[in-house]
């Protein structure tokens, strides 16, 4: 079951060149960000290019829960009336994450400073998740939990009543924890400081500097010290959501591997902390350009032009560039496959605890379809077979992990037997239109 309805079997398989322009979704960080941090402003906060997948919704309906309006105009703008900092009301019900890593974790954050009791669930992929990373530092608040056996979901929070400011290390790099624990010192007195020895996706940090906090980032001995003046007035914002780059990872990466192909992916968010994956890319030799460049809301922006690429080799991609794209590397090793020779990927044991376990799943998948692929606990390496080399003609186990599906149908593109996935159901989670936009650029994908 992929916890969204029945199983959706789906195919891909090698046809004709991807062409067109793809336009992809709204960015899914930058989505949930906006509607949390609308929901803690005073007023009304406006914004368009919401991505409209489930994880998105779900955020949506648990900001309704603690008492913000939400609501979507016909045009697809979105208005939320926030209700402030520490202005949460308690939810008469469950929270019910979906799928999303993200948005439980983020939600628990800005909670975690106001005295009310929550209790947060999600899918069976969620609810295999460990929630510890981020309720140990929000217990530095005061902020209580109680949960399954490892930390996982179902779990109740109990918010502080008088939290304490912290100045916490990330133990690992993980944006999500980072702004956990920024959103939960948004109302606790004093500063809260996170440091943090890799840079992450700034976002959080950009979008709160927006909404009027008082925050200051300076590179330290230590690393990346943040620091966050608490209990602020949060203004309303007007937000125009940039486009996502993990999404359109899947068209640029389907367009290099897949013959002939020349696909224009518009607007895409090229946030710095974001980007790891398309200098990996044009690293390889991938026919890989920016066009337009430009700013848009704090945030670079720029059209993508992607080509096929027979002539792709094998990179170590430093550990360093992991938070970068580490939501990417599943993507990343279906275009390793058709590069010639290795591709190495270390300091990536967060793929371990994704929505999946994503190094077994990619690696078990491309396996199946005659790649070679070695791996341990925070690293693996894709042994290439160059262009048109890979077999495929197996169907792989997504494990309700909707990027592990995609990669896997992109695949499909470039195979000599066509690639199958036994649940592409949980690619709504995160973008919706995956479907009929790669039919609408040639693609050959069908559900079974």
């Amino acid at each position: 079951m992929s916890g969204h309805g029945d199983p959706v079997p789906m195919m891909a398989r090698k046809g004709a060149a991807l062409t067109g322009e793809a336009h992809v979704p709204g960015d899914k960080s930058i989505s949930h960000r906006s509607l949390i941090l609308g929901a803690m402003a005073v007023g009304e906060t406006r914004i368009t290019g919401l991505l409209e997948g489930q994880d998105v919704l779900d955020t949506a309906k648990a900001m309704r829960a603690f008492g913000a309006e939400v609501r979507r105009d016909g045009d697809g703008t979105w208005h939320v009336h926030g209700v402030g900092v520490g202005g949460f009301a308690e939810p008469d019900d469950v929270l019910d994450c979906g799928n999303s890593g993200t948005g439980v974790r983020l939600i628990m954050g800005a909670m975690a400073t106001t005295p009310i009791t929550v209790t947060f669930t999600g899918d069976a992929s969620l609810r295999s998740r460990p929630m510890a990373r981020v309720t140990d530092p929000l217990a530095l608040f005061g902020c209580r939990s109680v949960g399954r056996a490892g930390g996982r979901l179902p779990m109740t929070l109990v918010g502080a009543a008088a939290p304490l400011p912290v100045r916490y290390t990330v133990p690992v790099p993980s944006a999500q924890v980072k702004s956990a624990v920024l959103l939960a010192g948004l109302n606790a007195p004093g500063q809260t400081v996170v440091i943090e020895a890799e840079a992450t996706r700034d976002h959080t940090e950009r979008m709160l500097a927006g909404f009027g906090a008082e925050i200051t980032t300076e590179v330290t001995d230590e690393g990346r010290v943040i620091t966050l003046t608490g209990q602020p007035e949060l203004r309303p914002q007007t937000i125009t959501v940039p486009r996502d780059p993990s999404s359109a990872a899947f068209p640029v990466c389907a367009a290099l591997i897949a013959e002939g192909s020349d696909v224009l992916v518009p607007n895409i968010g090229l946030n710095p902390t974001r980007a790891g994956l398309f200098e990996t890319l044009i690293e390889m030799g991938a026919d890989l350009t920016y066009e337009n460049l430009r700013e848009e809301g704090g945030e670079p922006v720029a059209d993508l032009r992607a080509r096929y690429s027979p002539d792709m080799t094998g990179v170590e991609v430093p550990p360093a560039r992991a938070a970068s794209m580490i939501d990417e590397y599943p993507i990343l090793s279906v275009v390793a496959a058709n590069a010639a020779g290795p591709t190495v990927m270390r300091g990536v044991k967060e793929l371990r605890v994704k929505e999946s376990d994503r190094i077994a799943a990619m690696a078990d998948g491309l396996r199946a379809c005659g790649v070679e692929v070695e791996d341990g606990p925070d690293w693996w390496i894709v042994h290439g077979r160059g262009a048109g080399g890979v077999k495929g003609g197996a169907t792989c186990a997504t494990h309700l992990d909707h990027r592990i599906a995609m990669s896997f149908l992109c695949l499909g593109l470039s195979t000599q037997a066509p690639v199958g996935v036994d649940d592409g159901g949980p690619i709504a989670t995160s973008f919706p239109i995956f479907e009929p936009l790669m039919r609408g650029l040639g693609a050959e994908i069908d559900r079974a």
